[in-house]
């Protein structure tokens, strides 16, 4: 596999692999449903940070301060979308599976760690914008990038309110894959382009 698709992969494969683990979230954290909620969680611990390796991989040419700003925000996505998946996620699963049931507790857990999922995840949709800006620096302004862009934003808000749960959840992780591979595959080509028209004879 080329570095081009390598990159292209990259991108996409993080929405992916979590709007398939989206589809299993349970809607309710219940005795019945904390074993999986609890294991799912843990295993999402690797996974959310792939959506920031993705925003890296797309400004990986951008080094003004655009870039990296949005390197840094996807940061900020890293470490605070992580404390949701321990708190909300790990410990409120483990509380419920320890005394078969929810509680004070768990509502604590919840409303803590939301205040940090929010956090992270207006700083992804923070690092979204960077990235689109960066394509838009790159001369990226073709219909296929501005619908590219619509559909990140969208996706971006959405895994804003409804995390990874579906439908709208996944829907919002399907539409990041598919966003950012056309963003990566068009700056590609724009690259391309403008080799071919640096390397070709003045007429």
């Amino acid at each position: 596999m080329s570095r081009r698709w390598i990159a292209i992969v990259a991108v996409a494969l993080p929405g992916l692999v979590l709007a398939g683990v989206g589809l299993t979230h349970p809607t309710r954290l219940t005795a019945e449903s904390a074993p999986w909620w609890t294991t799912m969680h843990i295993v999402l611990v690797p996974l959310f940070p792939l959506l920031a390796v993705a925003v890296w991989v797309l400004l990986r040419r951008d080094s003004s301060p655009l870039g990296w700003a949005g390197r840094v925000a996807a940061i900020v996505y890293v470490v605070f979308y992580g404390a949701l998946d321990a708190l909300s996620g790990i410990a409120a699963g483990t509380v419920v599976l320890a005394s078969g049931g929810g509680g004070d507790e768990v509502a604590a857990l919840f409303g803590t760690g939301g205040g940090f999922g929010r956090i992270g995840a207006y700083a992804f949709l923070a690092a979204v914008v960077c990235v689109l800006g960066s394509g838009w620096r790159a001369g990226l302004r073709s219909v296929p990038f501005w619908l590219a862009a619509v559909l990140l934003l969208g996706s971006g808000y959405v895994f804003t309110i409804r995390h990874i749960y579906a439908p709208f959840g996944v829907a919002a992780m399907l539409g990041l894959a598919v966003g950012c591979a056309a963003v990566e595959l068009l700056r590609q080509r724009a690259e391309v382009s403008s080799r071919a028209g640096t390397g070709s004879p003045r007429s």
